[in-house]
């Protein structure tokens, strides 16, 4: 069974940066879509950022220039660098992988990380 991890959440001021790391456990045969959506309280969850096994990337528009998604394949890595980040940026991040393993494929969510931005 495949289980994400997300990492590198914190509280931070306004115009700062953070960058978020989520990591697989488990054996995957194939990564076919890594994307980073986020919650903030009383809203519905949105889609942040994604990327395709190509490497073809999608932001939000209320992200787009301030944050990059990136991935390590040898690692099964993704991350989610954050620049001039704002209050409204404050949210619960997940991360969130379609993936192919021995029992076939799988749509597998990670536990989340509290990111805060504020003064």
């Amino acid at each position: 069974q495949v289980q994400l991890v997300e990492s590198g959440g914190g509280l931070v001021q306004p115009g700062r940066s953070l960058r978020l790391s989520c990591a697989a456990a488990g054996s995957i045969f194939s990564i076919n879509y890594m994307g980073w959506y986020r919650q903030a309280p009383g809203k519905e969850r949105e889609l942040v950022a994604d990327i395709t096994n190509d490497g073809i990337t999608n932001y939000g528009d209320s992200v787009k220039g301030r944050f990059t998604i990136a991935k390590d394949n040898p690692k099964n890595t993704v991350y989610l660098l954050m620049n001039s980040l704002k209050p409204e940026d404050t949210a619960v991040y997940y991360c969130n992988w379609r993936v192919r393993t021995a029992t076939g494929r799988a749509d597998v969510w990670g536990q989340g990380t509290q990111v805060t931005v504020s003064s």
